[in-house]
């Protein structure tokens, strides 16, 4: 497994063999030296330490950002440690520049179904070195709101440096010690790189190096249908580059609701992409400047010519270097050992974010900072079990999802009863040529109470909030029927759903109740 100075070389490698000037790992253009000069400035000096500070954090991604502001803003003494750059994955390589190139894909794609709503004599063509420069300066744009500056003017002390825990509350970085009353690490997470032969010494993308590209690869193969690997095989086929996408299983996004993971793998299908699947990666090798992938399929061996290979197999938690063994902190290769209430194994240490969680995303990494922030400062005991945690997969169609599956319930020995409405049945959808997909909710047996749900749609993420709500309020199926909804909206179809539960109070003997009350009144 490669490091993240490993992989940030590599990147720099690659860049410069291109022909480009590089910074921190990444090409130098002005958008890029724009969002440096927020996030990494070179001019930047570390403060003089305070004797002793309420909070300490170490990473400047998401969980760390959002514990240092809120305890900053109540008046903490806050410091923070970053290595790299400050917002972490999602602002440099995570969520906002894939949003950004999904928008840009998801445009064409719309482009490429024009001709079914009757709009024909135009199509688009992808100007990639423009589709990439946009993603530089989405983030430059957004980089002031995770700048040291900000965090400086909001009373965090930044230290950009590598940090090791010198003891139980203490830490150096950059030839400076920290002491701390209580400390979050907040290191985040890294590809994890698989051992193929052949695969360093070829060169490969991860999430944290697919942005350096500056020319559109002609060819590309993903190892991975998990939810990076299928939104960046979607996103680059829709923009002209054929990709061919390897997945051990028998069908891409096996963490989902099987009938939501076949209806975007049908997209992609159709839309061109090679799809490997009960596949194995056997081999790279570079023939004449060409990346040549190996690979075992249906009892066969086989390979396909490539330009450029990206890897995205999964996640690994950045524990290297830290000191843990010395703070008292036990950790694994799959992250930090926690309690509910995300306490290490040294009471005064926690950790949040994707270093100790199972759930890594943005939003889950918001929420355990949140966590932290009252449990350690403010004697709070807050747990992250009874978190709802919604999470969305950014394909076209989305997949949406917020609570437990139904095959979850049985393990749990809970019963549910589960009510499903198909979009080609909401006229909206139908209106809008998008009837693939559904709103599936899971009821405890024999109540209204939602335990979970999937939706399947477009605009799936912001649809399952209405879901998200009702579960972190109690709100029961039932009532969202109650709940009236413009019509016509997709967002219709949760109403539908909840129209399913009421349907099931409806039993014989009410309904023959009824009927003898509604026989009497029309006499």
């Amino acid at each position: 497994m490669e490091t993240f100075t490993q992989i940030t070389t590599a990147a720099q490698t690659e860049a410069a063999m291109n022909g480009y000037p590089t910074i921190h790992g990444i090409p130098a253009t002005p958008n890029n030296l724009k969002r440096v000069a927020n996030v990494r400035p070179d001019n930047w000096q570390n403060p003089t330490p305070q004797s002793m500070y309420n909070m300490l954090v170490i990473g400047g991604g998401s969980a760390g950002l959002v514990t240092a502001i809120i305890a900053a803003g109540l008046g903490a003494k806050v410091a923070l440690i970053e290595k790299h750059m400050m917002g972490g994955d999602c602002l440099n390589v995570g969520c906002v520049p894939s949003k950004a190139v999904i928008r840009s894909a998801n445009i064409m794609g719309q482009i490429m179904k024009a001709k079914d709503f009757g709009i024909t004599g135009s199509s688009g063509k992808v100007d990639f070195g423009e589709v990439m420069e946009r993603v530089r300066r989405v983030l430059a744009e957004l980089s002031p709101n995770d700048s040291v500056w900000r965090y400086k003017e909001l009373g965090v002390d930044i230290f950009l440096g590598e940090g090791r825990f010198t003891g139980r509350n203490q830490l150096q970085v950059a030839g400076a010690q920290i002491n701390f009353k209580k400390a979050v690490i907040a290191t985040g997470s890294r590809a994890v790189v698989p051992a193929i032969p052949g695969l360093a010494e070829s060169g490969f993308l991860t999430n944290e190096t697919l942005w350096n590209l500056m020319e559109q690869p002609r060819r590309m193969a993903v190892i991975g249908g998990g939810p990076i690997g299928c939104e960046m095989t979607q996103a680059f086929q829709r923009l002209g580059t054929q990709v061919t996408l390897f997945d051990a299983a028998a069908h891409i996004l096996i963490r989902e609701d099987a009938d939501a993971a076949e209806i975007v793998q049908q997209a992609m299908i159709r839309e061109g992409v090679h799809l490997v699947l009960n596949s194995k990666v056997t081999k790279i090798e570079v023939v004449n400047g060409e990346k040549l992938v190996h690979f075992e399929a249906a009892g066969k061996s086989d390979k396909v010519v490539v330009d450029e290979l990206l890897v995205a197999v999964g996640r690994a938690a950045n524990v290297e270097d830290l000191g843990l063994e010395t703070a008292g902190v036990e950790f694994a290769r799959q992250g930090i050992t926690t309690n509910d209430f995300l306490q290490t194994t040294n009471p005064d240490i926690y950790a949040a974010g994707d270093v100790g969680m199972a759930y890594k995303f943005t939003h889950a990494a918001n929420a355990a900072a949140r966590i932290v922030v009252q449990n350690a400062l403010f004697f709070g005991r807050k747990k992250v079990s009874e978190l709802n945690m919604p999470w969305c997969t950014y394909t076209d169609p989305e997949i949406a999802h917020v609570g437990i599956y139904e095959h979850q319930a049985k393990e749990k020995g809970m019963t549910v009863d589960t009510y499903t409405i198909h979009f080609d049945d909401n006229d909206r959808a139908v209106a809008d040529g998008e009837t693939e997909g559904f709103v599936r909710v899971h009821c405890k047996k024999g109540s209204d109470q939602i335990v979970g749900a999937t939706i399947v749609a477009p605009q799936a993420g912001e649809m399952l909030n209405e879901i998200t709500l009702a579960m972190n309020a109690g709100i029961g199926l039932g009532k969202l029927g109650d709940v009236i909804h413009p019509y016509p909206t997709q967002a219709e179809a949760i109403a539908r759903v909840a129209g399913l539960y009421t349907k099931t109070r409806l039993t014989p003997m009410v309904k023959q109740l009824f009927n003898a009350w509604l026989a009497w009144s029309r006499r």
